[in-house]
């Protein structure tokens, strides 16, 4: 059999992350058949010890960079992967273990080890962005499945992933979900959060926690002031609501450093 009638060959590589985004893989239940059918699984250590050597047409990356190791790991990576697409915020932004970035690390490590001098680290936590060219970011913490598929699916199609950039406040309005900042004057990062959770917050009477990132073009400083003036939000709050799942994203990390 030729190259060119093989199925493309499909990489899912991990690094400082829960798992969580890979699993949106195995989640997808009655798709993944249709997945497999499509492609070669190669590399996949999620879900089956079996692999497969590269060069691979598509690999999908979860986790942040927070050691020397994944810095040279994902150069060899990104040298066998014809395209590259990172998914959730760990890689997208450097995840909630970011949180390092604003402190010195070695602090932490001293509070949490035993024996510190067995930890290696790097001094902060970065998206893989930061030391590959990445072809495509998918957003979330974790990921939505549905996106997932489409990015799958658009690579198999040559063509560029229809996934929306507008903010969670659009996904409210398609659900009939009322505004809890307007009406229950509830903090909520949904004005400037990335769309793709299906506004799940909101629908229960919580404000959005921007687990989808920044959105395309976020109005930060006018969100702040919303906060502050309006609903009362201290700044310390403030910052404290900013630095979760995309705390070094680069505007949430900003807006935050703006109220320190």
């Amino acid at each position: 059999m030729s190259r060119a009638r093989q199925k493309p060959k499909l990489a899912v590589w991990k690094f400082a992350s829960c798992d969580g985004c890979q699993l949106s893989l195995l989640d997808c239940e009655d798709e993944l058949l249709d997945v497999v059918g499509a492609v070669e699984i190669a590399y996949f250590l999620e879900a089956s010890r079996a692999t497969t050597a590269g060069p691979y047409d598509l690999s999908l990356v979860e986790g942040s960079i927070t050691t020397a190791q994944d810095a040279e790991r994902i150069q060899e990576i990104r040298k066998q992967s014809k395209f590259l697409i990172t998914i959730g915020a760990c890689a997208t932004s450097g995840g909630i273990q970011a949180l390092r970035n604003f402190k010195d690390v070695k602090d932490f490590i001293s509070v949490v080890y035993a024996s510190p001098k067995y930890i290696e680290t790097l001094k902060t936590s970065t998206a893989i962005s930061e030391h590959v060219k990445v072809d495509f970011e998918l957003h979330g913490c974790p990921i939505n499945k549905v996106q997932l598929l489409e990015v799958i699916n658009a690579f198999l199609n040559q063509r560029k992933p229809n996934i929306a950039s507008h903010s969670v406040c659009m996904e409210c309005k398609r659900r009939g979900t009322v505004c809890v900042m307007v009406a229950h004057g509830t903090a909520c990062l949904g004005p400037v959060t990335h769309a793709g959770c299906g506004a799940i917050c909101p629908s229960y009477n919580r404000g959005c926690y921007g687990c989808f990132g920044p959105m395309e073009t976020p109005n930060m400083p006018a969100l702040s002031k919303w906060w502050k003036v309006e609903l009362g939000v201290s700044d310390p709050n403030l910052v404290r609501a900013l630095r979760t799942f995309n705390t070094n994203s680069k505007q949430f990390k900003e807006e935050s450093e703006r109220h320190e």
